[in-house]
């Protein structure tokens, strides 16, 4: 019975501290910030990674099909980064429709 109220003792004032204090959310890259050939490792040397584009937009780029799920096809894609306003970090995963079938 000691051992519980010990443990009750520490574990809700941890409780309320972790409760009160404010969540950090982990950044993600911002392709503005990074030369295109820094942004373009990143996602080759990841495999898969998100990436910030601008405020409030981001995006997740892959190196290869085999990031993507079954149904999901390849969309070369070009951001913008520091240094080149059009550069290819790799692609984005998408599920073609009749829509968009030609793989806009």
């Amino acid at each position: 019975m000691q051992l519980i109220r010990v443990s009750r003792r520490v574990a809700l004032p941890l409780l309320a501290a972790l409760a009160a204090s404010p969540i950090q959310a982990q950044a993600r890259p911002n392709t503005l910030a990074l030369s295109c050939r820094e942004a373009a490792a990143l996602v080759n040397g990841s495999g898969a990674v998100v990436l910030g584009t601008g405020p409030n937009i981001y995006d997740r780029y892959v190196s290869q099909i085999r990031f993507c799920s079954g149904a999901e096809q390849l969309k070369a894609e070009w951001v913008k980064t520091r240094d080149n306003p059009q550069c290819f970090i790799g692609y984005t995963c998408y599920v073609p429709s009749r829509d968009n079938s030609l793989g806009r």
